[in-house]
């Protein structure tokens, strides 16, 4: 494939191979997780939700300001495509914006401005669709499916034999210091999994779909490429990559009303920020006035105030809707297969794929070659969303 690309494009692919060498230093989730919080929320929960959490986080390890001129040292304007020079630029400032989230984590408002700007805040519309959603009731969770079941290992069992069906292969490595059940770190193709958490049969399902038929997939999919930026993730592509992961457990039949409203509770959790609430202020907001568990409410409002104020919880929601009107449109789910990519490219990925830049994707998410779905209330709420 790469013999039919013209010698006018070697800037195109230098640049690219550049990129992805400065990209592996800046995995967001390896520095935004805190390293403390299960001692955290000892505490937080012995003040009778008072005192907020101090976080600690890993030190970062490399030259932040190195990197920002690293990448603004890159000829763009010697990409002869326009589409692919436009692109490119773009993919320089989402990188040394995310350069900037990292290098303020743990500085509060600082942290958070960096992240609005990486990944947005729920408009009014987002939060309506939230609470719309927070007035369904839950699905049993007395339900045998919803109780807590398998250990580290146990689960780490479950997803291998899932994995079976897919043909590629990937580490597994268990963390305690995590704010996520479960995450796929791209950079070094491993699913890490919490070793603080019982998992039950709908989560292991749920996550099955959600981390190894979509993020792995598009991990796996993405190496496939000359260009290394459909590994590492175009600009905004958290949003699609989240909404298809969600969607994915959807069409496998295992999404739920209660996972619908977890979504939910992130949205609410993450539109407090923009309101200025405290950690504890947050976490009441959902307990008291949403009368959400305590250990949930925790937990969620350590993923939307880790850092100083991460607000890129909002998106899965956004995403899922998005994506479903992608499907019921008759749209390609494939070209959302490619590699860590945004909706808002698909005619880009169609041109490099045509131009023989990209190649289509290889593994196909399992849930998506038949919908499994038979839940006919989160059918209504999903076209209910506005």
């Amino acid at each position: 494939m790469m013999n039919d690309i013209s010698v006018a494009t070697k800037t195109l692919f230098e640049i690219d191979e550049y990129i992805d060498h400065l990209v592996k230093k800046i995995e967001l989730l390896s520095y935004v997780n805190p390293m403390n919080i299960e001692e955290q929320k000892e505490k937080f929960f012995a003040s009778k939700y008072l005192t907020d959490p101090v976080f600690k986080y890993p030190k970062i390890d490399f030259d932040k300001f190195n990197l920002h001129r690293e990448f603004f040292s890159q000829s763009i304007e010697e990409i002869e495509d326009e589409k692919l020079r436009k692109l490119y630029e773009e993919i320089i400032y989402t990188y040394s914006g995310l350069i900037q989230c990292i290098e303020t984590i743990g500085e509060g408002r600082k942290f958070y401005y960096n992240s609005l700007r990486s990944f947005g805040t729920p408009t009014e519309q987002d939060v309506e669709n939230a609470k719309f959603i927070l007035h369904f009731d839950s699905e049993n969770e007395s339900s045998e499916i919803f109780q807590p079941k398998y250990n580290c290992e146990e689960a780490e069992k479950i997803f291998r034999n899932y994995a079976e069906d897919y043909d590629f292969s990937f580490d597994i490595k268990h963390s305690s210091h995590m704010g996520a059940i479960a995450m796929v770190l791209n950079n070094i193709k491993t699913l890490v999994i919490n070793k603080n958490h019982t998992f039950s049969d709908n989560e292991m399902n749920v996550l099955n779909n959600h981390e190894i038929g979509v993020h792995m997939v598009t991990t796996m999919n993405g190496l496939l490429h000359h260009l290394k930026i459909f590994s590492h993730g175009f600009p905004n592509y958290e949003e699609t990559q989240e909404g298809l992961a969600v969607f994915s457990e959807y069409m496998s039949g295992n999404l739920t009303v209660k996972r619908l409203k977890e979504l939910s509770y992130r949205v609410i959790a993450v539109d407090s920020l923009a309101k200025g609430y405290s950690f504890s202020k947050t976490f009441r907001l959902l307990h008291n006035t949403y009368d959400l568990n305590k250990e949930d409410a925790f937990y969620i409002t350590t993923r939307a105030h880790r850092g100083g104020g991460y607000t890129k919880d909002y998106l899965y929601l956004t995403g899922l809707k998005k994506v479903y009107d992608y499907y019921q449109a008759g749209k390609d789910l494939g070209i959302l297969l490619t590699g860590k990519v945004c909706l808002e490219y698909c005619q880009e990925i169609e041109y490099m794929i045509e131009k023989g830049f990209a190649v289509k994707p290889k593994h196909f998410t399992s849930s998506f070659k038949e919908n499994n779905n038979t839940n006919e209330k989160v059918d209504f709420i999903l076209k209910s969303l506005k």
